[in-house]
Parts: C-alpha cells; structure tokens; sequence
C-alpha cells in the first residue's frame, strides 16, 4: 500500500520511520508546503451557519472558559437549548488572548474526515483531528502530555513550540504536566512552525505551543494506539463469538455448556497469537472511526415519487 499523505507531510515515510516514529520528535518542511484539509475559512464556515454546538468546540485562557461566556441559547419551539456557537463573542474572546479548540474535526468536516482516513490505511491506526487558533503572544493548552502520537500540521500564522521529553517509567497520565510533581521534564526541542510545516510529537512526550506571529492556526492529527481495555475487548469479542445464545436447564446441563465453552475457548486461543491479537485490535480501532454519512437523497426521492403521480412510495 502506498502513503500518499505521509508523503505529503513528512516527505520519505520510510526514513521517517526508522528515524523519528514513537522514537523523537522532528520537523518537517515540505517545499511546496502541506496542504490542509481544514483552514480558517472552514471555521468561518461552520460558525456562520449558527447551528455549531458544543462539545464540538471550546475555549482556553489558563485554563477552560466557562462555556456560558462564548455560546448562545437558541429558542426552537418551545424548547431553548443551550451551548451554541456565538462567533462574535468567541472572536472577542480571541481579541482578549483566549484559544479556540475544535474538537474531532473528522466527525463534521468531509474532506478531513477523507484524508483522515486515508491516513489511517497507511498506518493501520486509528486518527482524529483537533483544530487550535491561538492569538500571537499567547499559549494554548499548558505544558500537556497526549496519549496519542500528533502530527501537527501549521495552517496560518507562526507558532512556537518547546517539546520535551518522554516519561521516565510507563505510570505515566495524560494531560497537563503537574508543576507540583518535581522538575519540569528536559526540553529536547524548541521549533517554530510557519504555514505548510509539520512537527511530529511521539506519544508522551511533553509539549507546549505559543503564537508568535498573526492568529495562529494548526490542525493536530492524533494517532493513537491501542490500550490493555482495547487488547481484552478484541479478546471477548473472539472468544464469544458465534456463541449460540442457550439456556440450559439444571446442573449438569449448565456444566456441559460450561466444558464446551471452555474447549472452544482454548482451541480459538491455541490458533491466536499475540501479533494476531494486536493486529486485530488495530483494525477495530480503525472500523470506529466515523465514517461518510448515509445520504437522505431527499430530491432522488422526490423524483422517484413524481415519477408515480404521487402515489406514494416506491416498492420493488
């Protein structure tokens, strides 16, 4: 299988690889820039049509802003639901320092999700994509851990980044560094990013970012690996499938369905082996990642039913 999107970000997949994947963290410089699925104008967009909603989006100044200062409450009939897009009050709120964080990109925006998952058959992972605006002079989230591998693609403006490095034994959380833990860990890279440039962050490693010039924009693409709960998922799922839903009655038939299961349990395991687990998990991971809409097709309807004088549905 070929990898044309790493292509595009990171230029030879097979030295980046080798040299840099859950290894060290690195910068890219495409000379024709990276293209992004999902820009500035895109957030134009989806905020002009008044109907984007939390939890799609948030806000950050030190911390997470109260959602009530930047959304708005909509009356629909006799119901008003709250926790809609306010674009001016969050361009205000820009204007003041604040971050603007847009949330699982892939589940709303088409060609994202397209490329989205283009990327994840290349690396047989599952993706999702955030999208950070962060006025210059100011940082977004605090010096945070992700539990994700991040390819961080740089949309508009210049950001500076400070990466740091990895945990020192495998306890590690994701989220905010706590200051009060111990020293800060080791920076190991200080970049600044322009438009069309590319950081790689390895899962666990540290890391902070700070606008530097204009409204700074990035998309960050995570790539996150499976887990123990997703290992022990896969694992139930095979062992009980085709499992005949019985109900037997009294002990001894109780027991008997009881031995045949175990049997069967053991022979699926004796054919199982720890690659094949993985690897299966892996593709499980990718299969839930949000996939192209069914369309309604509503004027294909339409036209059907004219076709038959308004009578109804068609039936075959």
């Amino acid at each position: 299988m070929g990898t044309p999107i790493l292509d595009q970000w990171v230029g030879d997949p097979q030295e980046f690889f080798s040299a840099y994947w859950e290894t060290r963290p690195g910068v890219f410089r495409p000379p024709s820039g990276t293209p992004s699925p999902f820009t500035l104008a895109d957030v134009d967009t989806v905020l002009a049509t008044g109907l984007f909603r939390e939890p799609y989006f948030e806000m950050w100044e030190e911390g997470p802003i109260p959602l009530g200062s930047y959304t708005t409450t909509r009356h629909i009939s006799r119901a008003a639901p709250a926790g809609f897009a306010d674009g001016g009050r969050i361009r205000s709120l820009l204007e003041k320092g604040a971050t603007l964080l847009l949330r699982s990109v892939d589940h709303w925006h088409g060609p994202t999700r397209e490329v989205l998952a283009a990327l994840a058959g290349e690396l047989g992972r599952g993706v999702e994509a955030f999208f950070f605006v962060t006025p210059p002079g100011h940082q977004g989230l605090p010096l945070h851990r992700d539990d994700a591998d991040v390819l961080v693609l740089q949309v508009a403006g210049r950001k500076d980044w400070r990466i740091h490095a990895k945990p020192d034994s495998a306890d590690w959380r994701a989220g905010p560094v706590d200051p009060s833990a111990g020293p800060e860990p080791a920076e190991i890279l200080r970049t600044t990013l322009d438009a069309g440039e590319v950081l790689y962050v390895p899962r666990g490693f540290a890391h902070s970012a700070t606008g530097e010039r204009g409204l700074s924009a990035h998309l960050s693409v995570t790539v996150r690996d499976i887990g123990t709960a997703d290992l022990g998922a896969t694992l139930h799922g095979l062992l009980t499938e085709g499992l005949p839903a019985e109900r037997p009655l009294g002990h001894e038939a109780i027991t008997g369905a009881a031995e045949r299961l175990l049997q069967d349990a053991r022979d699926r395991l004796m054919r199982l082996s720890a690659a094949d687990l993985v690897g299966m998990a892996r593709r499980q991971a990718v299969a839930r990642m949000p996939g192209r809409p069914d369309p309604a097709d509503l004027e294909d309807l339409a036209t059907a039913w004219n076709a038959t004088a308004g009578t109804g549905p068609v039936t075959s």
